[in-house]
């Protein structure tokens, strides 16, 4: 009789923290001080991590579904940008919103403060009201893998 070894998964902080090692040491800083902004505005939702060859993304939604999605944060070789996915949709009458795709609209943010920013607030209030499904009153949403990038590679700018 044999015994199959078991594979011990990392916990999901474990895995989403070596998705942020892939990026350069400066975007990480940023993207970690993103995160914890977003997440002390979304307390009750879920964070829905991609890791995309391109880009790591962390979805704030109501579900487990990423099309339910309010808002995201992207960190990639350009930088950390914050996504809408109404985007389309919201007022903004600043014209802070960035992109032409049928679904989201981003800011590309340089720190965290700019979410403090009341038109940045606005922009966010805004997206909590046209969310497809709200978001839960209480509790305290989970941090949830969606694509393990384990093996793929660093996603910095190439050296010149």
């Amino acid at each position: 009789m044999t015994v199959k070894p078991t594979i011990k998964k990392s916990a999901p902080e474990d895995q989403l923290r070596a998705c942020i090692e892939k990026l350069d040491p400066k975007t990480q800083k940023l993207f970690r001080s993103v995160r914890s902004a977003v997440r002390k505005r979304f307390p009750t939702a879920n964070e829905l991590v991609y890791d995309y060859s391109f880009a790591l993304v962390i979805g704030f939604a109501p579900a487990e579904q990423g099309i339910d999605s309010i808002v995201a944060i992207r960190a990639s070789a350009t930088g950390v940008s914050l996504y809408f996915s109404q985007g389309p949709k919201l007022p903004d009458p600043k014209r802070l919103l960035r992109g032409s795709g049928k679904q989201t609209r981003f800011i590309q943010l340089d720190s965290a403060s700019q979410l403090s920013h009341p038109d940045v607030q606005a922009l966010i209030a805004a997206a909590i009201d046209q969310a497809r499904v709200p978001l839960p009153s209480k509790g305290k949403g989970s941090l949830i893998i969606k694509s393990e990038g384990a093996k793929k590679p660093p996603r910095r700018k190439p050296a010149k």
